[in-house]
C-alpha cells in the first residue's frame, strides 16, 4: 500500500465498496444480513515495515509501488501506522544517521507497537552484526528507553533487551494480555481485533460445553472464549506461537485451555479416525472432549477437505477468514449440513482489497 492511497476523507466510500464487493461474491449463498465493522480511518496499524533508502548523506524511509518496484516512495510519515510509530520514525532516523556503524548497510526497519505504549524496533542489515554494532545499539536503546531493539543480519538475530511486546486488548470492558513476538503473526489492527473478539463472544454466548480450536496462534481468540466454555483444546503449528499462547494462558489466569503443537491436517486426520490419535492430543484430553463449537482461523488457502469433514461433525462452527474466496468454497461444502446464522465483515486492512470475514454456522435442523 502506497502512502498516497491512505485518504481518510474517502474511507466511508471504500468501506461501502468493499462491502458491496463482498456481498456480490457471496450472493449465491444463503447468508443473513452482513454486519460491518469499520476501522479507524488513520493510525490503525500497530506494526509497519519500511525500507531504508540511502541517498548520499541523506537516508529516508521508503515504500514501493508493485507497478514500479524499483522507484522508492519517500515516506516520512505513514498515516496507516500507529501514532507511536509516526513519532518514532523521525527520531530513529536522526539517531541512526549520526552513527556510522548503525547506518551502514541498514536496509529495513520494522516497528511493532501496542495500545499500551510499548515498541519493538528491528534493524535489518546487509552486513554482519558484530561487537561494535552491539555497543552502538546499546547506546541507541538507552536513548529510547520505552523501546526494545533487535538487529538482524544474514540469519543472525541480536536481541538487546527482549524480542516481544506485551499487548492489552479490551473486550467488553475486560482486559486481556498477550505476548507478541517479533516476526510472528499478530493481528495488525488492534481496534478491529477487539471488535472481532467481541463478535466471537457474542455469537457463541448461548453455546456450552467444550471448544475445539484450530490455528489458534498466540491464543488471541482462545483466551477470551475460554470464559464461555468448560474446556478449550487449541492447536497451532508454529512453535513460537504455541509458546506465546501458553504464556498468555498463564498470565490471563486461564486454567481450562490447553494448546497442542500440531498441523491442522494432522489434527483432522487423527480426529477423523484416519490415523492413530497422537500422544500430544491424548495428553490434552481430546478423547474426553465433547466440542459443541469448533473455531477455525485458517491461512488464505482456507480449510482442506479433511478439515471440512472434521468441522461438519460439530454442531456449531465459528469460521474467521482472511480470504473470502476460499471461505465461499468452504461454505458451499458445508451447506449440506450447516446454515450460516451470523455473517460479519471486519475492515482489518483499510484502503486495500483485503477483508477479514467471520461466519457462525449451526447444524441444520431436521423437519
Amino acid at each position: 500500500m502506497r502512502p498516497d492511497q491512505i485518504q481518510p476523507e474517502m474511507y466511508e466510500k471504500q468501506l461501502h465498496d468493499k462491502q458491496a464487493d463482498l456481498a456480490e461474491l457471496m450472493a449465491t449463498l444463503s447468508l443473513p444480513e452482513m454486519e460491518v465493522y469499520a476501522s479507524a480511518p488513520t493510525h490503525y496499524r500497530m506494526r509497519a515495515e519500511f525500507r531504508i533508502w540511502h541517498d548520499g548523506d541523506d537516508l529516508f524511509y521508503a515504500m514501493f509501488d508493485s507497478a514500479d518496484p524499483r522507484t522508492p516512495i519517500r515516506t516520512d510519515q505513514f498515516l496507516a501506522a500507529s501514532t507511536q510509530i509516526n513519532t518514532l520514525m523521525p527520531q530513529l532516523l536522526d539517531a541512526v544517521r549520526d552513527t556510522p556503524i548503525l547506518r551502514h548497510k541498514l536496509f529495513q526497519v520494522d516497528f511493532l507497537t501496542t495500545t499500551t505504549g510499548e515498541a519493538l524496533i528491528s534493524l535489518l542489515y546487509h552486513k554482519p552484526i558484530d561487537d561494535e554494532w552491539n555497543a552502538a545499539a546499546q547506546q541507541l536503546n538507552k536513548a529510547f528507553p520505552a523501546c526494545h531493539f533487535i538487529g538482524r543480519s544474514r540469519k543472525k538475530k541480536q536481541i538487546l533487551t527482549r524480542d516481544f511486546v506485551m499487548e492489552t486488548l479490551t473486550v467488553h470492558g475486560q482486559k486481556f494480555h498477550y505476548q507478541q513476538v517479533e516476526n510472528s503473526f499478530t493481528q495488525p489492527n488492534a481496534g478491529i481485533s477487539e471488535k472481532m473478539l467481541e463478535w466471537a463472544l457474542d455469537v457463541t454466548k448461548d453455546a456450552s460445553g467444550d471448544l475445539l480450536e484450530m490455528y489458534c496462534g498466540n491464543g488471541n481468540f482462545s483466551i477470551p472464549l475460554a470464559r464461555q466454555f468448560d474446556r478449550v483444546v487449541a492447536t497451532e503449528i508454529s512453535k513460537v506461537s504455541v509458546n506465546s499462547a501458553q504464556l498468555n494462558i498463564a498470565i490471563n489466569g486461564m486454567h481450562n485451555v490447553q494448546v497442542v503443537k500440531m498441523a491442522s491436517e494432522d489434527v483432522s486426520a487423527a480426529l477423523n479416525g484416519d490415523t492413530e490419535l497422537p500422544k500430544s492430543l491424548v495428553q490434552a484430553g481430546v478423547s474426553e472432549l465433547s466440542p459443541s463449537v469448533v473455531l477455525v482461523d485458517p491461512p488464505r488457502a482456507g480449510l482442506d477437505d479433511a478439515t471440512v469433514e472434521l468441522v461438519r461433525k460439530i454442531d456449531a462452527i465459528l469460521y474467521v477468514s482472511c480470504n473470502p474466496e476460499t471461505l465461499k468454497a468452504n461454505l458451499e461444502a458445508l451447506s449440506s449440513t450447516h446454515d450460516v446464522v451470523r455473517f460479519a465483515m471486519f475492515d482489518q486492512f483499510p484502503y486495500t482489497h483485503h477483508v477479514e470475514t467471520g461466519v457462525y454456522l449451526q447444524r441444520k435442523t431436521t423437519a
